[in-house]
């Protein structure tokens, strides 16, 4: 069914093709106007936490229960997430309600100040498929549910990281692994550009650091980037599993989703303060930044800042998972490159990239992440490491939905 609507949907006369280009200017601005807003209140959550975070950090568990008892009073469908985008995509639910984006943005929020540890882009990429797919509904055309969908997804991403090539290949490839929804090529370009430079000019900052070394590609280099790609494909895979395995015990454990937030938000706040008094909270940007900066990265930063995360989104606070990722495998990096004696900030980059590549089972994506954030001199050692770290992925995903190619063609 699926290759049959991308079919049809491949054959959109020109003028309905133009028409998406003028929503995508429009789905773009909205976008990329709210991720600048969630972005730029997070950083500023971000930065109150850190400076003050024995104000925050012990009510964690508190203002978990919060979280669980909004959900379950007005989130209704909402309360599924990504989930919830995925099984739009899928044609198995056929609205996203509005109030998601408002639910996301906010319990986000207080997940960040009060310290645990989550990313910020599984609540852009929801508020991008939120808005656009509300647009479908003026429009009928085959596939259109998808088409905006996948849109708004990508709008999402780029308005948030400001990386557009990156966000249209994220979008296109993390539904369904092995198939890319080319129908929607045209709209999520012009959408995911307009975020990005909507953002950007509102003010929100992007990440990037340029490698300043260009590495000459050799036999020895090559085999040391397989080796590297190996490594952080193993660890995006042990996070994608260690999420699903926890949420699993924490449910058998902890039936009562309010006594699981609960005692698990008490817990981690023990383990944040004790742990150098927050290093290990919210974004994980202070642990990019140290790893691009030549500040102290320990051996151990990336185990602990991926436990820490799997267990603060087992638990049910909000958020998402790729800037703990790009964390996790810039500090891997770090320890990896004196074992290689390459350059550390190269190794950094290449594991920002491989860990998220490997963990939301993406190819392509991460290879154009690399490029925007690190710049494109380096890119046949992106491409290696990349390709590898992709090829341990055992169908473990950060996204419980996502579907196999070859699974997904025989529904």
């Amino acid at each position: 069914m699926t290759e049959k609507k991308l079919q049809e949907a491949k054959e959109l006369p020109y003028s309905v093709l133009i028409l998406l280009a003028l929503m995508g200017i429009l789905i773009g601005g909205i976008v990329g106007a709210i991720d600048a807003v969630f972005g730029r209140v997070l950083l500023y959550l971000t930065a109150v936490r850190t400076a003050h975070p024995w104000y925050f950090l012990p009510f964690l568990g508190l203002i978990g229960l919060a979280i669980v008892y909004a959900y379950r009073s007005i989130g209704g469908k909402s309360s599924k997430g990504m989930g919830l985008l995925f099984e739009v995509g899928f044609d198995e639910e056929k609205t996203i309600p509005k109030r998601l984006v408002p639910m996301a943005v906010a319990t986000t929020w207080l997940t960040h100040l009060f310290g645990g540890s989550a990313g910020r882009e599984g609540v852009a990429v929801q508020l991008g498929g939120a808005v656009s797919h509300w647009f479908s509904r003026f429009f009928h055309f085959p596939n259109k549910s998808r088409i905006f969908l996948l849109t708004g997804m990508a709008a999402g991403f780029a308005g948030l990281f400001q990386t557009p090539m990156a966000a249209i290949l994220f979008a296109l490839e993390v539904l369904i692994v092995g198939n890319l929804s080319l129908s929607a090529l045209v709209p999520m370009t012009v959408a995911s550009f307009t975020a990005s430079l909507t953002s950007h000019s509102l003010g929100l900052e992007k990440f990037s650091h340029v490698i300043s070394e260009t590495l000459s590609l050799t036999p020895k280099l090559f085999i040391e980037l397989l080796v590297l790609g190996l490594f952080f494909g193993l660890a995006g895979n042990l996070f994608a599993y260690l999420l699903a395995r926890i949420k699993q015990l924490q449910a058998r454990l902890f039936p009562n989703p309010c006594l699981r937030i609960l005692v698990t938000g008490i817990v981690l706040s023990i383990l944040f303060l004790s742990l150098h008094q927050g290093r290990y909270s919210g974004l994980g940007t202070n642990l990019i930044a140290a790893s691009f900066s030549g500040q102290q990265i320990y051996v151990y930063d990336w185990l602990l800042k991926l436990i820490l995360t799997v267990l603060t989104l087992s638990a049910g606070f909000q958020g998402g998972e790729v800037t703990p990722l790009f964390a996790i495998g810039s500090s891997l990096g770090v320890f990896l490159a004196g074992f290689f004696n390459l350059p550390a900030e190269l190794v950094a980059a290449l594991g920002y990239i491989s860990v998220f590549g490997s963990a939301t089972n993406t190819y392509l994506a991460p290879i154009f992440i690399g490029g925007e954030v690190f710049g494109y001199q380096n890119l046949p050692a992106y491409f290696i490491a990349a390709t590898f770290a992709y090829v341990v992925n055992r169908r473990q995903s950060i996204y419980a939905l996502q579907r196999i190619r070859e699974h997904s063609a025989k529904q």
